[in-house]
């Protein structure tokens, strides 16, 4: 029988502000479903079908580990729906079931239940689910190919992939406005930039996700794209359109914000998030794949606990043999 040990820190009385994780995941929750909607409406029942089944097998997953370990059963919190809702938004609307299947049991068993369940986990469990898919079937991702068995037209494209293939020419075929308002091919739930940005100022005004690490991961988008652009304005294009495009701003205020993964102090938090920005970037300029945002999160996790440890110095004067 699983045993977990209790420590007693303080003497009561305690105080609660009356959160629970199963709120905040409701609250979570909420804040994508602008976004997972208008990937419903865009592109039809496969859509919603992937959504459906990645959520509810990210909870089967977590009830089946809980049983086998025996260990409490935690999918009343949510957090497993959570997972599978993002694991789903980041997916293509025609994505086989085998592989949604895949990417939740990645994301919910290897991401975060072998680490000890939730708050333990040092990386973000669905950016592990949909990095193993991206390494292991690459050619699910190609959004523009995955269209092709739709029976309905969809007369936009893939930005990321079109720049990939392109270059920077291919950048005026996306008005910045279009990119906005979920114009474009993509992912499930991140073509709609406008219902992420709501969703995540709803999370930041609530106090669930931190504001610094957002701040700065978009900073570092913006920075390091102009940097490039400056550079070379032919083969690299504009920053805000690497900010509309891709995962980028699922990235900023759902996945580089999970509270395990990411830093407590201001000091790390602004590190984390550039450096967050910076490699998405140079993954998407100089790498093999076109969005590298999800290996970009996975690197600013690894490095999370080493950085996290970065302080500013106690005020005060070291009194010698007090």
């Amino acid at each position: 029988m699983h045993k977990q040990n209790k420590y007693t820190v303080s003497h009561a009385p305690f105080w609660h502000d009356g959160d629970t994780i199963s709120a905040m995941n409701i609250n979570v929750i909420l804040s994508a479903l602008p976004a997972a909607l208008f990937g419903v409406l865009t592109f039809g029942l496969p859509a919603l079908g992937v959504l459906t089944l990645a959520v509810s097998t990210a909870m089967l997953w977590e009830l089946a580990f809980n049983l086998i370990s025996r260990r409490t059963i935690t999918v009343g919190d949510f957090d497993a729906a959570v997972i599978g809702l993002f694991v789903g938004m980041m997916l293509p609307a025609t994505t086989p079931w085998w592989v949604v299947l895949t990417g939740t049991f990645f994301a919910v068993v290897i991401g975060k239940q072998i680490y000890g369940g939730i708050g333990a986990n040092p990386f973000n469990p669905a950016v592990i689910g949909i990095a193993v898919l991206l390494v292991a079937w690459k050619g699910f991702f190609d959004f523009d190919a995955a269209l092709l068995n739709y029976e309905l037209e969809f007369t936009a494209l893939a930005p990321l992939g079109a720049l990939k293939h392109q270059g920077v020419a291919a950048v005026g075929l996306f008005p910045l406005k279009d990119l906005a308002m979920g114009s474009q091919v993509g992912a499930i739930g991140t073509t709609f930039g406008l219902g992420i940005i709501l969703g995540g100022f709803y999370l930041i005004l609530r106090g669930f996700i931190r504001w610094e690490i957002t701040l700065s991961y978009v900073g570092g988008i913006l920075l390091t794209a102009l940097v490039f652009n400056i550079v070379n304005p032919d083969s690299y294009a504009p920053p805000m359109f690497h900010l509309f495009t891709g995962y980028t701003l699922f990235a900023a205020f759902f996945l580089a914000t999970e509270n395990s993964s990411s830093p407590v102090n201001l000091i790390p938090m602004v590190i984390y998030g550039i450096m967050g920005g910076v490699m998405t970037i140079l993954i998407r300029n100089i790498g093999y794949y076109a969005d590298g945002t999800v290996f970009a999160i996975l690197l600013i996790n690894l490095i999370n606990p080493l950085i996290d440890r970065i302080r500013p110095k106690a005020l005060g004067k070291v009194v010698k043999n007090a």
